[in-house]
């Protein structure tokens, strides 16, 4: 019988910085284009995403 022991890796705070920025570009490039598009097309695009994964809206 073998026993594997799983480790946890460590990030160090470099790397959790440089994610934590990538992420805060990415949220805020979705919300710079979420502002610019127009409102009508955002909300066609919502409801038929949910009507795609079978998520009911009316």
């Amino acid at each position: 019988m073998t026993v594997h022991i799983a480790k946890s890796a460590q990030l160090t705070a470099n790397r959790r910085l440089g994610t934590g920025l990538v992420l805060i570009f990415i949220g805020l490039c979705l919300v710079y284009a979420v502002g610019l598009s127009n409102l009508a097309v955002a909300h066609n695009t919502a409801h038929d995403t949910r009507h795609a994964i079978g998520f009911p809206c009316h």
